[in-house]
């Protein structure tokens, strides 16, 4: 029986997949995560102008500190997600993760969409709210690393950055998806039309997208390593499992501290900071966010295929050195000027260095951990991290501006920074020892 059962794994692992394959495989897996990814981010697209129907307040920081506490709601229960829905990816299948976490995320959009405003049904709207949060925070959760694993694992050996990278240019497609969607938006909308009852199209349209995600989702191919891993059957629990790799979650905390904080102060954030500390328009702030994101999602790729080159580590140790150094002085730069040319620059160079980490970070998870409990392991670790500190990130900026301290915030982000450095250096190169046995 164990020979057959040998033969049976060799035979999946030797099963030729061509360049088409892969191509068409991570296509269907980008998908998911695109519209995933856009119903997040749709919430602090347009938190500017929802703010008011939830938490209306005289002071703008005020509503935008109450949105922003909401947004971080969503992030303390993806430890949550992450462990149901990891320990489902790694016992249902890469497959049937994406598509649980997609019908979810889905549902909150429309919830939020839906819910009358709190002059109309007063403190429920914001329950409401909160709750449709908290199910999009269990939905990502989970969605994080069921793509991250899944594109990882139909990825070939020799293209396995380049085509991990897409992770995270769908990612950024869905946040781009969500500002272009703003910008459409206020072309054709005036502000109080807007903040009165525009800002519920993007999340019909969220709901709208995931349906049609859902159709592509249902007919992707489950991949060899979960196959692969089903056929050796290990009866040992997921959490014994997962003790035996202390040294890998201590990594992935590391990292995603850091490397989590600095994207959400820098794809996130920085529309808010622009317009409530530099001075921006609305309509300034939207678009040099949605320029520079542009520019970030084309360099993934270009940095995904570097690290198949050179190995993952050089790249994690360049983000932590750049993003430790220029922080501090790329923010206290963009708080002080109005020009957008200068403004849109900084933001970009500022996304370039995190570039060095997004293009990789889910793969480079993924490498550490065996097939058995390669979802858990990285959507576990990755979840605690943003809770505690990746998606604090705006809500604590705004405390700090509150109090009259905003430059604290650059000095919280470059500490952060600097642990992603230190755990980087003594972490071990994956590209050459890679947990992923299948190609």
């Amino acid at each position: 029986m164990d020979n057959i059962q040998a033969v049976n794994e060799i035979d999946l692992a030797d099963k030729p997949r061509t360049l088409a394959w892969r191509i068409k495989a991570i296509f269907g897996g980008s998908v998911g995560n695109l519209v995933e990814w856009y119903d997040w981010y749709v919430y602090s697209s347009f938190s500017l102008y929802f703010a008011k129907a939830f938490f209306p307040s005289t002071d703008q920081t005020t509503e935008l500190l109450n949105t922003a506490a909401v947004f971080a709601v969503g992030f303390i229960v993806r430890p949550l997600g992450s462990w149901i829905m990891g320990i489902y990816c790694d016992k249902a299948g890469r497959r049937a993760g994406l598509v649980m976490s997609m019908v979810i995320m889905g549902f909150g959009s429309l919830v939020i969409a839906l819910t009358p405003g709190y002059e109309t049904i007063g403190v429920f709207a914001p329950i409401l709210l909160i709750l449709a949060r908290l199910a999009q925070g269990i939905s990502v959760g989970g969605e994080y690393a069921a793509s991250a694993t899944y594109l990882s694992e139909m990825a070939g050996k020799k293209m396995r950055g380049f085509f991990g990278s897409f992770q995270y240019v769908t990612l950024i497609m869905g946040q781009l998806m969500a500002l272009v969607t703003l910008v459409v938006i206020q072309t054709f909308m005036t502000g109080e039309q807007i903040t009165s009852w525009g800002w519920r199209i993007p999340f019909v349209i969220g709901a709208i997208l995931s349906l049609a995600a859902l159709g592509v989702m249902l007919r992707l191919e489950e991949t060899q390593s979960f196959e692969n891993a089903k056929r050796r059957a290990d009866k040992t629990s997921s959490w014994e499992l997962m003790k035996r790799h202390p040294r890998e979650l201590l990594i992935v905390l590391g990292l995603t501290m850091g490397g989590s904080l600095g994207f959400y102060t820098f794809s996130t954030y920085i529309q808010q900071f622009l317009a409530n500390t530099s001075g921006f328009s609305k309509v300034d702030a939207t678009s040099i966010t949605t320029a520079a994101m542009f520019v970030f999602m084309l360099v993934q790729p270009l940095f995904g295929w570097i690290s198949d080159k050179v190995g993952r580590r050089p790249l994690l140790i360049t983000f932590g050195i750049g993003a430790t150094v220029a922080t501090v002085p790329i923010m206290t730069t963009i708080s002080g000027t109005q020009d957008w040319g200068l403004a849109f620059g900084l933001v970009v160079l500022a996304l370039v260095i995190q570039s060095c980490y997004t293009s990789i970070s889910g793969l480079y998870k993924a490498e550490l951990f065996p097939a058995e409990i390669r979802a858990l392991g990285v959507g576990l670790p990755y979840a605690i991290a943003l809770a505690l500190i990746g998606g604090t990130g705006p809500m604590v900026a705004l405390q700090f501006k509150q109090m009259g301290h905003e430059s604290l915030y650059y000095w919280y982000v470059s500490f952060f920074m600097l642990l992603c450095l230190i755990t980087a250096v003594f972490t071990h190169e994956t590209k050459t020892h890679s947990k992923i046995l299948e190609d």
